[in-house]
């Protein structure tokens, strides 16, 4: 019995204080490599917010770039390449001709409903196409949706509704693009770039941009927000802001958003150059 309790009484264990700093040096070891934990995350998401603020404002500059470059190519008589509206932020309208499917009428519209009697081949052709029919003579032409394509035949179906007025032979049926950018302010927190063909719907082309800015260089060498005439236009130039897409309750208030503003200009191939 003497012997056991010498025993335990040799054995040696850890005081109240002992355990308690070494809790606290363990807290402390924890709420750093936490810390550190949350700043590296933090920092993270904040590359990450201006990585998505970078990529939908350059894809934006790069659309608007292509678009812009095609404006006026091969347009018929009368169809503007360019509608700049200073709209703050800013719209443009852009025309231009796709290649690889035309035709022309081989005989005249006896009715505004009546089908287009084509001189080519018309396969190349889709129904719910959006096309424009122009008159050289008349130097007149509108828009018009396809609901039907016939090769056999060679002829076209349009809706009852789409033409204003009757058509003659060596009318051309061409297939052109029109597009139009504008930025959508529907929902404040959630502006983004819209884009719309001619005859449909509007479609967002990147989320989460805010501005879009267009100035036009003439060929008298002045800079406007909008040019007199089409014709006199030389150059575009663009600026596209994005915006982070969700406020950072870090920040200033007001100032809780990020923004990256992207700058470019295109060359006016396809005008009176």
């Amino acid at each position: 019995m003497k012997r056991w309790h010498k025993r335990v009484a040799s054995v040696s264990g850890f005081s109240l204080m002992e355990v308690l700093i070494a809790l606290f040096l363990t807290t402390l070891i924890t709420t750093a490599a936490f810390k550190a934990y949350i700043t590296q995350h933090k920092n993270y998401l904040i590359q990450d917010d201006i990585t998505e603020i970078q990529q939908g404002a350059r894809a934006s500059i790069d659309e608007l770039t292509k678009q812009i470059r095609m404006a006026g190519y091969a347009l018929p008589y009368g169809l503007p390449s360019i509608i700049a509206a200073n709209t703050n932020p800013d719209t443009i309208t852009i025309s231009y001709h796709q290649e690889g499917c035309d035709t022309y009428l081989s005989a005249p519209m006896p009715q505004t409903s009546s089908e287009l009697k084509c001189g080519t081949d018309v396969s190349c052709f889709n129904p719910s196409q959006w096309v424009y029919i122009w008159e050289p003579d008349s130097a007149k032409g509108e828009w018009f949706e396809i609901s039907w394509v016939q090769p056999s035949s060679g002829h076209l179906q349009h809706r009852e509704s789409n033409l204003s007025r009757k058509y003659g032979t060596k009318s051309t049926v061409l297939s052109l693009t029109r597009v139009q950018f504008y930025i959508d302010r529907t929902v404040p927190d959630h502006p983004n770039l819209m884009m719309k063909a001619v005859g449909k719907d509007p479609q967002v082309y990147a989320e989460n941009i805010t501005d879009l800015q267009f100035r036009y260089k003439l060929s008298n060498g002045m800079i406007v927000d909008v040019p007199p005439t089409v014709e006199d236009i030389r150059e575009v130039m663009i600026t596209v802001t994005g915006r982070s897409a969700n406020p950072d309750p870090d920040r200033p208030a007001g100032d809780q958003y990020r923004f990256r503003t992207y700058s470019s200009s295109v060359s006016l191939r396809n005008l009176n150059v």
